[in-house]
């Protein structure tokens, strides 16, 4: 796909995809959707990738939904890219987020500006956020008559704790970067001409000791936890994927690079070597 409101590169082994509409804020579109979705797929299956971060271009990380059709914005009659189903029309932001939940790598936030709706609630599928001191996030949706997108109303009070997530969402009022890290919604604040360089530092050292495959499998096993499993049901899909991985060269790595006290060279690839009872939850 040729993109046209994003841009996609690679800094060693970290993808970084910048939301490409500046001029605009970076306001989402169903068109910078597909693109964001495309290049999710793309990136999952490659093994040169070992994790993604999502920032924005220009002084704005996303300003929500791009409000230029005015008042039929929201209109589901005026959506031509609608996804229907028998009686609704699936949200954009879910298709993506829902997307975003199922990626096997990573996914790290840089916040460089404002981010507002869509542009707050679609950070909530990432596994880190990380903000520049220009950040601000607004759960604005309520204030526009409509209500919380992207499967915020599942990601949210789990990042924040659900009083501080209605209290977002009811008031709608925008918060800065001090107050975000304050809610846990994001992990730190650094000086925007730093942030990404230092998102991408911080995404290498949280993967370059790790296998691929066993991040993959755990990053779905934690976020997959937050469904309403119990104990019991995690030690069956823990039993079955310490089964696999233990068989696994990588595993033998592992241990043989510890004892003989040097970097592991971890060979099993995501795109090949996931366990056999991979996806469980179908």
């Amino acid at each position: 796909m040729d993109y046209k409101n994003i841009l996609l590169e690679q800094r060693d082994n970290i993808a970084v995809l910048s939301l490409n509409r500046p001029n605009k804020l970076n306001a989402f579109t169903f068109s910078m959707m597909e693109e964001m979705i495309d290049a999710l797929d793309a990136l999952d299956a490659d093994d040169n990738v070992h994790a993604l971060i999502i920032t924005g271009k220009g002084r704005a990380f996303c300003a929500g939904a791009d409000l230029s059709s005015g008042q039929e914005t929201f209109n589901p009659s005026f959506d031509d890219f609608a996804v229907q189903e028998s009686d609704f029309r699936r949200d954009s932001g879910g298709i993506l987020t829902l997307r975003m939940y199922k990626f096997l790598k990573p996914i790290v936030i840089a916040c460089n500006g404002p981010a507002v709706g869509i542009g707050a609630s679609m950070q909530l599928a990432a596994d880190v956020r990380l903000a520049s001191d220009q950040a601000r996030f607004g759960f604005v949706f309520n204030n526009r008559g409509i209500v919380p997108d992207a499967c915020s109303s599942w990601f949210l009070p789990k990042i924040v704790g659900i009083s501080s997530a209605l209290e977002l969402t009811y008031s709608g009022r925008i918060i800065d970067a001090s107050e975000a890290l304050k809610l846990n919604l994001v992990s730190s604040i650094h000086d925007s001409e730093n942030l990404l360089d230092n998102a991408i530092d911080f995404a290498k050292n949280m993967v370059k000791n790790s296998a691929p495959v066993s991040i993959a499998v755990t990053r779905q096993m934690l976020w997959r936890s937050l469904e309403g499993s119990g104990p019991y049901d995690a030690h069956i899909v823990e039993s079955k994927a310490i089964d696999s991985r233990g068989a696994s060269e990588d595993a033998k790595e592992g241990v043989s690079s510890f004892l003989e006290k040097r970097a592991a060279e971890f060979k099993n690839k995501v795109s090949l070597d996931m366990p056999p009872f991979f996806p469980w939850w179908k």
